[in-house]
């Protein structure tokens, strides 16, 4: 006697229970919120911790003070703290009022820009660190105008554009001389910088000096450089 029921029953076609381009939109879904508190986790470039403390609407010049471990700017007419620059681990030797900006000198050769907001920009000075221990940073900041920065170490003389940093011009030493940051005497618009010399001790002291301004070095007929911002 034959069945009523067929032997097999036909085939059914599988159904994906997922569509193929689900799981990887899940897994990306997944991985932006790790992606984004990894950046938020991320040291800030160099270190730097800056904390403002008042906001104001008008520029006047703040009262500075350097600590074992930070930069602080205060308010000359409150006495309050407007802002603190740190970077954990590192030292200021050295701190420049400029206008628009507050220059400090770190014991690592960090030279940093800030402002009431945020530290605008970083410039690290070649091999200085061991000569920085050594002698701090008496002199290493000089203003050759308000809008430009000499940093001086004994290799050589780099001007920076206060605002935003840029680099103007590099002089360097003389072979078998040495810049001295912390002998330098302003006159007019020129700073006059001393350039000893090794086993010249003859030579007269006018031709140890170096003159130079927001251009470089003063020379006859040099070509201005037009270090205004563009």
């Amino acid at each position: 006697m034959r069945s009523r029921f067929p032997s097999a029953l036909p085939a059914v076609p599988a159904v994906p229970l997922v569509h193929p381009l689900i799981l990887p939109l899940l897994l990306a879904l997944l991985t932006i919120p790790v992606l984004l508190a990894a950046h938020q986790a991320r040291p800030a470039p160099y270190g730097d911790r800056f904390t403002v403390h008042a906001r104001v609407e008008h520029a006047t010049a703040l009262r500075l003070h350097t600590t074992k471990g930070a930069v602080t700017a205060y308010d000359p007419e409150t006495g309050g703290p407007r802002w603190t620059h740190t970077r954990p681990g590192h030292r200021p030797l050295a701190v420049l009022p400029a206008r628009v900006r507050t220059i400090a000198l770190w014991e690592d050769g960090l030279v940093t820009a800030t402002d009431g907001d945020t530290v605008r920009w970083h410039r690290a000075l070649p091999n200085a660190g061991a000569w920085l221990a050594d002698h701090g940073g008496t002199g290493v900041l000089r203003l050759l105008d308000p809008r430009m920065l000499a940093v001086v170490t004994p290799d050589r003389v780099t001007a920076y554009r206060v605002v935003d940093g840029d680099l103007r011009w590099v002089l360097p030493a003389h072979r078998g001389c040495a810049f001295a940051p912390g002998r330098a005497v302003r006159h007019g618009t020129t700073l006059l910088l001393a350039q000893p010399c090794a086993g010249d001790s003859d030579a007269s002291w006018t031709s140890q000096l170096v003159p130079v301004d927001d251009l470089g070095r003063v020379t006859p007929h040099r070509r201005p450089l037009g270090n205004e911002l563009p």
